[in-house]
């Protein structure tokens, strides 16, 4: 029997998706640009890997909070003035950034920048539910997180250029401008998505939080969520350091090495996308999980290696992590009903955000930085994620198998 075959994506549709990639590039690049200027952040700065934990979790820890405030009021509001509310802060703390003089004011504005910029993917994530059926969602994911990639190769390649050329600030500064540009484009040529406004919620936002959080039905859900945040944020953070001190890369060639992988992962994404939609999203959830974990195997207790060799064993990991992260989004956004993704998303954002903090920290106690500039115990964070990858396909094995249930009952 030959797989049903992918239905057709309408103009406005098509509109929509890449206005909301769009807007997924600058939210990613923000997060992700923290982590090849760790190199130079923390020199200049003259701060430890404990320190430079710190700023990349104090995101993640402020995203987190501000998932759990927002919970509550997720779904009582026009998803697209939700997303134009949020990405405005967003911006500002972005700017903030831009003007850091200090470790303790990069520190604050991480904080102001994860307390707007944490919610919006679960408003995306929310749209997207709502404007798509479960049979097109593999593309919708695939095409939105191609945005990932799409900061490797336009995005941190640009910014490390420009970090060099001037300073650690410029990239910020350039986030800003493009960040302004998303902004306008939504607040003009978007469509309110109300359709969740018509339908019965609870009396008080604490209640409608409170009811969404309890559900029996999501609890596996939010138990997948915050699993899956581990590798990203344990990995990432010290990615550039670990490349230029363990393996021998010179900084001038980091670059090239988000270029390549970033190119590889942008034509990678729809096609994992594709076949999610086509030959099932846990299926290519399995594949991908079985490639991550051969990889980070192999990333982590790599030593001197000659750059084409890095790139590939780059390249063939992240495309292991799309082909978790974009089936995984569009298996979860099959479980909540209508009137409850907004709140549903916004709580795994935020268990996603802390766990990965967890990550981030943990990850920064468990590294040492030898006199040399030398990364050890990075292998210890392999094990972890690899342990982490195996738990996470026997859960989403169990939401799998519960989804076909959950459809014939509710509307998606």
């Amino acid at each position: 029997m030959n797989p049903p075959k992918p239905i057709s994506f309408s103009r406005y549709q098509m509109f929509v998706v890449a206005v909301l990639a769009f807007l997924q590039f600058t939210i990613i690049l923000d997060f992700m640009v923290m982590s090849p200027l760790g190199a130079i952040v923390m020199p200049e700065l003259g701060i430890t890997p404990s320190q430079f934990g710190w700023a990349v979790s104090a995101y993640a820890f402020s995203a987190a909070l501000s998932g759990i405030m927002s919970a509550g009021f997720a779904d009582r509001f026009d998803r697209k003035r939700l997303l134009l509310f949020f990405y405005g802060g967003f911006v500002l703390g972005t700017a903030l950034c831009a003007y850091a003089p200090t470790f303790h004011w990069l520190l604050g504005a991480r904080i102001v920048t994860g307390l707007f910029g944490g919610v919006i993917g679960s408003v995306v994530l929310a749209i997207s539910t709502d404007l798509f059926p479960l049979e097109m969602r593999g593309r919708v994911m695939g095409f939105v997180q191609t945005a990932f990639a799409a900061s490797q190769v336009l995005g941190l390649p640009a910014g490390l250029y420009f970090a060099n050329l001037w300073n650690w600030h410029a990239p910020f500064v350039a986030i800003v401008a493009i960040a302004l540009l998303a902004g306008i484009i939504i607040a003009i040529y978007m469509r309110p998505v109300t359709a969740h406004l018509a339908l019965k919620q609870e009396h008080s936002p604490w209640g409608h939080f409170i009811a969404t959080l309890r559900h029996p039905n999501y609890t596996m859900a939010f138990a997948v969520t915050a699993i899956l945040a581990t590798g990203g944020f344990m990995l990432m953070p010290f990615s550039s350091a670990f490349l230029v001190n363990n393996v021998g890369i010179d900084l001038a060639h980091i670059p090239t090495i988000y270029l390549v992988t970033g190119l590889a992962t942008v034509f990678a994404g729809p096609l994992i996308g594709r076949a999610a939609d086509r030959f099932g999203k846990y299926q290519t959830f399995c594949f991908g999980s079985a490639v991550s974990i051969v990889m980070v195997a192999i990333w982590t207790n790599m030593g001197p290696t000659p750059l084409w060799l890095v790139v590939i064993v780059n390249v063939l990991l992240f495309v292991g992590i799309f082909s978790r992260i974009i089936p995984s989004q569009a298996l979860l956004s099959a479980i909540p009903e209508i009137q409850r993704r907004g709140a549903f998303n916004a709580i795994s954002a935020s268990l996603q955000q802390f766990s990965g903090g967890i990550a981030s920290l943990a990850a920064g106690w468990l590294i040492v930085q030898d006199p040399n500039g030398h990364l050890r115990h990075f292998d210890w964070l392999g094990a972890i994620v690899i342990a982490a990858t195996l738990l996470s396909l026997v859960l989403m094995y169990r939401i799998h198998k519960a989804v076909p249930e959950r459809l014939a009952r509710w509307p998606r």
